[in-house]
C-alpha cells in the first residue's frame, strides 16, 4: 500500500531517482517514487557507467551486476583522415577500482529498479507530478493518476529528478540558464563489422563536424555525430548492417539557477543538461543522487542545515561540469571551420601532454572534481 506521508518523496524513476530512492532505502529510510511513463524506457540515452559511479553504488550490490552483464572501456581512439592520431587508455584512477563499463542506460535503470524492489519499494507509474507547496516542516505535492483521480501526498522532504522538462523545478519557479548548439546531433544504434578496436571508444574527426562510436554488444555499435551523413563515413571503415534505433537530438549546456529551496531539492537533468561528450549526464545524475542521499537523511534526523549543504555543493559541481563539457563540447564539435581548424591541430597535439592526458581520464572516469558531501 502506497503511503500519503513518506519521509521523502521522488519525482522521476529515471536513474536519478532509482538511485536516490534506493541508497535511501539502503538507509531505512521511507520512501516514494513516482513516474510519469506508464513503463520502463526501452531505448537508452546513456551507455557507460564510469568509475565513481561504480564506488558510489558499491554498497548496493548493483555495481556487481552492471560490471558483470557490461564490458570495460579500454581507452579512446581519435581518427584524422583514416589515420590514428591519438590514443589514451582508461585504467582505473588512482581513487578507484573499476573501468568505465558499457551498459546501456535501460539495463541499468531495471537493476536498480530491481534491487529498490528488493527493498520493498517499486516505482509507481503513471503518476504526474502537478504542483507543491512547503513551510518550515513538510512539503505537500499533488498528483495526477492515469485514471484521473488526483491525489496530495505529504512528505518531510522532495526530489525533483523529472528530467529537462522538469515540473519540480518549475513549480520552484527556477530558471534554467544556458545556451544550445543550432544543429541536429543524430544518432545511430547500428550492426558494424569494421577493424575498429572493440574495446574502445572511437571519435572521427570530420571536416564537417566529428563522428563518436562506441560498441554496446556483439557488432551493434553506438554513433552519434553532427555531419552531414555520418553512415557514409563510416562505410569507408566497415561495412554496416541493421539500424535497431535511430534518432536525432539537439545539444544544450544549462544548470538551474538553484539546485534546492528549502526542503525541496533537484538532481539529474532537471538540475544540468549537456551534451553526451565525455559521458558524464546519467553518472553525474547518479552522483546527484549519492549526495543527496546523504544530506536527507541528516537532514531527516533533524539536521535541516543539510540540505543547503545539498544545494549549495551540487550547484557549485554542475556549473564546473557543464562548463568543462560545454568547452570540450565546441571544441570536439567542429564548427565553424575556423574553430575546425584549431581543433585538428591543437587536440591532437595537446593529448599527448600528460596533465592533459591525466583530465581526459579523470574526466571520462567522473573524477574531475572531489566527491564532497559536507561543506
Amino acid at each position: 500500500m502506497r503511503s500519503t506521508h513518506p519521509d521523502v518523496l521522488i519525482v522521476g524513476a529515471g536513474p536519478t531517482g532509482l538511485a536516490a530512492a534506493l541508497l535511501l532505502a539502503h538507509r531505512r529510510v521511507a520512501v516514494r517514487i513516482i513516474d510519469t511513463a506508464r513503463v520502463a524506457a526501452t531505448t537508452s540515452k546513456a551507455l557507460a557507467v564510469n568509475s565513481r559511479t561504480l564506488e558510489m553504488l558499491q554498497s548496493t550490490g548493483v555495481s556487481d551486476q552492471i560490471v558483470s552483464e557490461g564490458w570495460p572501456v579500454r581507452g579512446a581512439t581519435l581518427h584524422e583522415d583514416g589515420h590514428d592520431v591519438l590514443a589514451f587508455d582508461l585504467p582505473p584512477a588512482q581513487d578507484a577500482r573499476s573501468l568505465m563499463t558499457v551498459l546501456p542506460q535501460a539495463r541499468t535503470e531495471a537493476l536498480l529498479a530491481k534491487a529498490l524492489a528488493a527493498k520493498g519499494v517499486t516505482v509507481e507509474r503513471g503518476v504526474t507530478f502537478q504542483s507543491l507547496s512547503q513551510d518550515l516542516t513538510e512539503v505537500t505535492a499533488t498528483l495526477q493518476h492515469a485514471d484521473g483521480g488526483a491525489e496530495q501526498v505529504t512528505s518531510r522532504l522532495l526530489f525533483g529528478a523529472d528530467g529537462a522538462r522538469s515540473a519540480t523545478r518549475a513549480a520552484l519557479k527556477l530558471d534554467f540558464p544556458g545556451s544550445g548548439l543550432a544543429e541536429p546531433w543524430l544518432l545511430w544504434d547500428v550492426a558494424m563489422q569494421t577493424s575498429f578496436d572493440l574495446d574502445r571508444a572511437h571519435i572521427l574527426f570530420e571536416r564537417d563536424g566529428f563522428i563518436f562510436l562506441l560498441r554496446l554488444a556483439d557488432d551493434v555499435w553506438r554513433v552519434i555525430g553532427n555531419t552531414h551523413d555520418p553512415l557514409a563515413t563510416l562505410r569507408r571503415y566497415g561495412s554496416l548492417g541493421q539500424v535497431s534505433w535511430e534518432s536525432q537530438f539537439h545539444v544544450s549546456h544549462r544548470v538551474a539557477s538553484q539546485a534546492g529551496v528549502g526542503r525541496v531539492a533537484l538532481g539529474g537533468d532537471a538540475a544540468h543538461i549537456h551534451s553526451p561528450i565525455g559521458a558524464r549526464g546519467m553518472n553525474l545524475g547518479i552522483e546527484d543522487a549519492y549526495v543527496y542521499a546523504d544530506c536527507a537523511a541528516d537532514a531527516l534526523a533533524g539536521d535541516m542545515g543539510r540540505m543547503n549543504d545539498y544545494a549549495a555543493l551540487r550547484h557549485a559541481v554542475h556549473k564546473s561540469v557543464v562548463r568543462r563539457i560545454g568547452a570540450l563540447t565546441r571544441m570536439v564539435h567542429g564548427r565553424p571551420p575556423w574553430l575546425r581548424w584549431i581543433r585538428d591541430g591543437v587536440v591532437p597535439v595537446a593529448g599527448h601532454l600528460s596533465f592533459a592526458r591525466q583530465l581526459m581520464m579523470r574526466t571520462a572516469g567522473g573524477l574531475d572534481h572531489p566527491l564532497k558531501t559536507r561543506r
